[in-house]
């Protein structure tokens, strides 16, 4: 992903149904981008979609993408199976708590998108009358 620009969630509108939806597309695809236990292929699909270089659709048909994310549904289905009772309790208790913390950061990002822009117009601006 290049550093001097990522798209915006409008960007997304394409494919999500609307702003929420695209805004949590994007945080997932910096999530994707940034985590170094995934396959490198959904690494590069992220990288390549946050950086404007593929289309968001086109990323999701294209066959080393799906490949990608299928073959990681199946990981965690099997992970899933082999936990114990003790384990999927372990597990919904941190998935509770990751949720709040998304949940806080989602409010977060929403505020500031919603904020009003202060100080755009010219009679606002700092020593004009």
């Amino acid at each position: 992903m290049t550093a001097d620009r990522e798209i915006q969630d409008e960007e997304l509108m394409g494919i999500a149904q609307d702003p929420e939806q695209a805004l949590r597309l994007h945080r997932s695809l910096r999530t994707i981008a940034n985590a170094t236990s995934l396959d490198p292929a959904l690494r590069d699909m992220a990288r390549s979609v946050l950086s404007g270089d593929v289309d968001v659709k086109d990323a999701f048909q294209d066959p080393r993408y799906t490949e990608a994310v299928f073959q990681r549904m199946h990981e965690i289905h099997r992970a899933a199976d082999d936990q114990t009772y003790a384990e999927r309790q372990q597990s919904k208790a941190q998935f509770t708590e990751w949720d709040a913390r998304q949940q806080a950061e989602l409010d977060r990002e929403r505020a500031e998108r919603d904020a009003p822009v202060h100080g755009s117009a010219i009679g606002d601006r700092p020593g004009r009358r």
